[in-house]
Parts: C-alpha cells; sequence; structure tokens
C-alpha cells in the first residue's frame, strides 16, 4: 500500500516511511492510495466474531500488503487485551464504550497499535538512532500514547500539553512516567502545542538530524486502528438488533476518530450517516451549515479534550469527499453544545437512564438525543471514564464517581514536566539538544 499526501506535493511513501515521518514533506497528512472493500460475507456474520478477529480482519486489509501476518496479527492481539462493550443507555440509544484500555481512553487502541508497528519497523531499520515522538494533546491524548510507548526500546516520547487545560488525573497520566517519557507543560491552548508539533516536522535542520514522528492521530498508524471500533460496534449493535438503519455519533475535537469511522464506512461498514458532536469549537459545525471552513484560536470548555480550534484530519475529510460540501453533508451532520448543556445532560442522562456520561459523551448524547428518524438506532462513542472529569460530573449528576484503581495509582506519583513556552524557538532549542 502507498501513501500519499492530502496536499498533493509529497512523494508516495510506503507504510514505515509514513509512520516513521508522520507528516508528509508537503505538511500534507497521509492517506492511504486505496481504501479497501470487505466482503458482503464479512459483514454477514460479524455479530459471531470476536473484537480480535475482527480487528485482524480489518489490519490484514489495511496493512496486510506491509506487515507479514502472524506479525501483525500478534500486534493486534497485544493491543487489544481489553475489549469495549456497547451499553443500552435508551431504547434506541447504545454506548460504545471506547474506555477500556490502559489509560480509560479511547486513543488507547491507536496508541498501542502505533507503538508496537513502530517497533516492528525500528526493529528491522538499519538506522539505530533514537525515533523522537512528538505529540500533541488537550487531554487524552497524551496519557494514552505515554503509556502505550512506555518503555518501548529506541524509542522518546515528548507531549506538549497546555498549561492548566488539562485535568489533574489526565495530567498525572502523563507527568508522573519518567522512563522515555518526558511532559512538555505548554505556556499556551492545545493549537500551539499542534503548532510547535507541526513546525518541528517542518524544519529541515532538526529533520536531517532527528528521527522525528508523531503520535496524534495526523500520523496513519494511529488513526487507522480505530476502525476497529466502527466494526465492533456494529457487530454488538446487531447482536441487540440495532443495526438497520444504524447512525454512529462522534465526539470530534480533531477529528481523528470521525475520519476512521468514515473509512470503515467505505470499506463497507452499513451505517446510514454519522453525527460530529462538537463543543464551543465548533468550526467543522459552521462548516457543515454553510460551506465555510474558517479555522480561529480554540476556547477552554468543560470537554476539554475537544477543545480543537483548527482540527486537522478535517484536511483528511475534505480529501476523502473530495472537498465536496453536499456529500459531506449527506453523510455527516453535526451538533454543538454549550458547558451549560454539558451539565444538564449529564443529570438528565442519569437520572432518566441511569448511565453516567463524561463532559464529552455528554456533547455526544445532546447531539443524537431526540434528533433521529424512525427506525433509527444510535451508536454512541463514549471516549472517556467520567471519573477522569470528576468534579465536573459529580456537581452535574449529584453523585460520588469512583475512581478506578488504574487511575489512581497515576495520582500517587510525582509531576515530572518541562516547562515550555508557545514559542517555536524555545521548542527548537529544546529539540536541538536531544540526540
Amino acid at each position: 500500500m502507498k501513501y500519499y499526501s492530502t496536499n498533493g506535493k509529497a512523494p508516495l511513501a510506503d507504510l514505515e516511511k509514513a509512520v516513521v515521518r508522520g507528516l508528509a514533506e508537503d505538511r500534507g497528512l497521509y492517506m492511504p492510495e486505496r481504501i479497501p472493500v470487505l466482503p458482503a460475507d464479512f459483514y454477514a456474520h460479524i455479530q459471531t466474531l470476536t473484537f480480535q478477529e475482527i480487528a485482524c480482519t480489518v489490519a490484514d486489509a489495511l496493512f496486510g500488503e506491509d506487515v507479514p501476518e502472524q506479525e501483525l496479527h500478534r500486534i493486534v492481539e497485544e493491543t487489544l487485551s481489553f475489549d469495549c462493550p456497547v451499553v443500552p443507555v435508551t431504547r434506541s440509544i447504545g454506548a460504545l464504550e471506547l474506555f477500556h484500555g490502559p489509560t480509560l481512553a479511547f486513543k488507547d487502541v491507536g496508541a498501542r497499535f502505533m507503538a508496537r508497528l513502530l517497533g516492528h519497523f525500528t526493529r528491522a531499520s538499519l538506522d539505530r538512532r533514537t525515533v523522537h515522538v512528538l505529540v500533541a494533546t488537550s487531554g487524552d491524548t497524551g496519557s494514552a500514547v505515554a503509556n502505550g510507548f512506555l518503555g518501548v526500546e529506541g524509542v522518546q516520547v515528548h507531549v506538549l500539553y497546555p498549561k492548566g487545560k488539562v485535568s489533574p488525573i489526565q495530567e498525572a497520566q502523563f507527568t508522573t512516567l519518567g522512563q522515555n517519557i518526558t511532559a512538555l507543560e505548554v505556556d499556551g491552548c492545545f493549537d500551539d502545542c499542534q503548532a510547535l508539533v507541526k513546525s518541528a516536522f517542518m524544519d529541515s535542520s532538526l529533520t536531517e538530524r532527528l528521527r522525528l514522528t508523531s503520535a496524534n492521530s495526523i500520523n496513519v498508524a494511529r488513526l487507522l486502528p480505530q476502525c476497529f471500533y466502527y466494526f465492533h460496534g456494529y457487530a454488538q449493535m446487531k447482536r441487540l438488533g440495532l443495526a438497520g438503519q444504524l447512525v454512529v455519533c462522534v465526539p470530534s475535537g480533531n477529528f481523528g476518530n470521525l475520519c476512521a469511522a468514515l473509512i470503515a464506512k467505505r470499506m463497507g461498514l452499513p451505517v446510514k450517516r454519522f453525527v460530529a458532536a462538537n463543543n464551543a469549537n465548533d468550526v467543522f459545525f459552521e462548516y457543515l451549515q454553510t460551506g465555510s471552513y474558517a479555522p480561529r484560536p480554540s476556547i477552554p470548555t468543560l470537554a476539554n479534550a475537544m477543545d480543537v480550534g483548527d482540527p486537522s484530519n478535517a484536511a483528511r475529510i475534505f480529501d476523502l469527499y473530495g472537498s465536496d460540501w453536499e456529500r459531506i453533508t449527506a453523510d455527516i451532520s453535526g451538533a454543538t453544545t454549550s458547558d451549560e448543556k454539558i451539565r444538564s445532560t449529564i443529570r438528565e442522562c442519569r437520572s432518566r437512564y441511569g448511565y453516567l456520561l463524561d463532559p464529552h459523551g455528554a456533547c455526544g448524547f445532546d447531539a443524537v438525543y431526540h434528533k433521529l428518524a424512525p427506525g433509527e438506532s444510535v451508536l454512541l462513542c463514549e471516549t472517556a471514564h467520567p471519573a477522569k472529569f470528576k468534579d465536573i460530573v459529580e456537581s452535574a449528576a449529584g453523585v460520588e464517581v469512583e475512581i478506578p484503581e488504574r487511575l489512581a495509582a497515576f495520582m500517587r506519583g510525582r509531576k515530572q514536566s518541562v516547562p515550555m513556552s508557545a514559542d517555536y524557538a524555545d521548542f527548537k532549542e529544546y529539540l536541538s539538544e536531544l540526540q
């Protein structure tokens, strides 16, 4: 499989280059040259398969030309050492709980898969230089990547996060690890962190000396494995008899998760339509309404992992649809949810249905509740455990949220972080000292 740049000005890359480089030479995002369609028989019997069996089938189609089958299946099996159940919330809405990985965030699957795939390529490479993974985070990406890559030989991870704009539990998950993980506390917002990472990739004075890559969803090895969720979720909804007119609702920040879902549909997954749920950072929602895409600085909200004002993966979505607004809006609708509405949705869902949403899931629930056509059912992506936002959820729902031990253990660690300004010159100076 070859990968092309969404900007169309970079040479084609093989999978190894796309993974190790992260961003194309022309600052575009890599996309697979073709998206394979899985056979009808797979969908006819998908409800009889395990998560691991489903994911291996999908991985074979996406990566099988570039990774030996036995190695690829090992990577998948090690990645998916947990399950993601669909929990019925109402008669027509099921929550696909994507937070059963080690850091209780949906990004665990992509991060763990990428860490193992990158390890496969670095072991086979003659270039023995350290691979430096640069990752910007607005919340859960940093913790998922840091823990997914923790202890991986030959890899150093540098997590850039906005000072004071992630929850204490999220911060603890990547600032207390040590070893090959360094946290950079940036005096700015997520968009500043993302801009620093992108600028580093375009700096030839750095890229000629250092092996740099990213583990944000701009990296295809982080993005594509998230397809697994949607095939698995469809299978579970089919078992419940709710897959006939399936709507998929995705809380969206940098839009990698939704982009993976759209790729799954291109592979033949029977989804009727998608809903992109935004918080007050509603740049993509406005595009869906007007056809005009106008990025702007992000603003802080209760659903902090979605606080993105210039979502990177919008470029992939535009590319996937040839920038045809009518085709995009035929498949995707949107919604935006205020902080006040997030609180009331958490409270209402807990009171009426006994289900405890996190702030991001609340944006998704608000986007689809009472908004379905006759016969439609919704698969709502619940992307993070509510305990990560304990104060917010407890205040809104009026119930105590128990902190799982795997989160509590992080809180007992000692914070280690490097202060960093949002000025690229300071970040470059930091990188220039690396080997």
